[in-house]
């Protein structure tokens, strides 16, 4: 029985091997070299919005597939690469951008954590010097240091 396990378990292995090494490069989805390009140019300045770590020229996902098809059919229609881009950030906002431009906002995202973590860092501290002062405790007065000096030598005994 383990040997007929062990052949089927070959036969598919060299199934999926066969299938794997007839595969072909697929075609270009334009017929100019020069406009594939440029798609994937602009294309590769924009951020998937489904899967958001990957550029769209590296996305196969369908709305990736689908804008980058809009991305083409623009160009043939004379469109620049600009324009485009534009067209883009009109339609999906500045998070589209895989690397937004600078501005305010972006500006604020950079700093914000370390600007946190600097206020973070001076109440910190300034509720350590605080403590300090209120745990530090008033000198004894003269009745005061008699009366404790009393119970410890009737503690002595």
């Amino acid at each position: 029985m383990a040997r007929l396990m062990r052949r089927i378990g070959l036969g598919l292995l060299l199934g999926l091997a066969w299938i794997g090494a007839h595969g072909r490069e697929a075609a270009p989805l334009a017929g100019d070299p020069a406009l594939e390009a440029r798609v994937l140019q602009i294309a590769d300045e924009l951020r998937c919005l489904v899967c958001q770590n990957e550029t769209l020229a590296a996305s196969q996902a369908a709305l990736a597939i689908d804008l980058r098809q809009q991305i083409r059919s623009r160009l043939q229609q004379g469109e620049s690469d600009a324009r485009i881009v534009d067209f883009m950030v009109e339609r999906y906002g500045e998070f589209i951008r895989y690397r937004p431009t600078f501005s305010i906002i972006t500006a604020l995202l950079w700093t914000g954590p370390f600007l946190l973590l600097a206020l973070a860092a001076f109440v910190l501290a300034a509720n350590i010097r605080r403590r300090r002062i209120d745990a530090a405790a008033p000198p004894l007065s003269e009745a005061e240091l008699l009366r404790a000096r009393a119970l410890l030598a009737g503690a002595r005994r």
